[in-house]
């Protein structure tokens, strides 16, 4: 994008802060403000939603950019995320079902705030498939930008971003279920 079609604000879904320090100086190049948003319900336990958060926040902060997270309720995203899709294969459909919930969170509070457009750090995982975050920001809410993070060795930057900066980097997306597969 030109300096003149920056856009003016982006919120961007953060599910960790490695994958978010890939995303947050791509975005900073084509929007004047970024908002990481912290989104995730899915994570198993209040103490390891602490320190996810606790990285993310230390991102934030080191890169100069807002940040939010929004409540933890891990029994709200069982109920309505998990349940019945207990033993999907990891990456289908209770998957689907967890990018849709937390990219709607994402797109929920950037409206309340008046911010127009929201991505997400998701895409930046090889283990994603950035179609279907695609399709779940696009069903989440209006303004949903299609970054595919991942792209420009961005999981490469990821990772040595995140030991550059010593953040806790997790070994498993984030639900019970997840765990299961590492």
């Amino acid at each position: 994008m030109s300096e003149q079609s920056k856009e003016e604000s982006v919120a961007l879904h953060t599910c960790c802060g490695p994958c978010a320090s890939a995303c947050v100086p791509r975005l900073l190049e084509c929007a004047d403000k970024v908002v990481m948003v912290f989104a995730n319900s899915n994570i198993d336990s209040a103490e390891e939603f602490e320190r996810r958060r606790a990285a993310a926040q230390k991102l934030a902060e080191r890169d100069g950019v807002d940040f939010v997270a929004i409540e933890y309720n891990h029994e709200e995203w069982l109920s309505e995320v998990a349940s019945g899709f207990e033993g999907e294969a990891e990456g289908g459909a209770r998957c689907e079902r967890c990018f849709l919930y937390s990219l709607r969170k994402t797109a929920e509070y950037a409206a309340a705030v008046g911010i127009k457009k929201f991505t997400s750090s998701l895409t930046v995982s090889p283990h994603k498939n950035s179609k279907k975050v695609f399709a779940a920001g696009a069903a989440a809410g209006e303004g949903f930008l299609e970054m595919d993070f991942k792209k420009k060795d961005g999981f490469l930057l990821s990772v040595r971003r995140a030991a550059e900066l010593g953040l806790y980097r997790q070994n498993y997306c984030g639900c019970e279920f997840s765990r299961n597969m590492v």
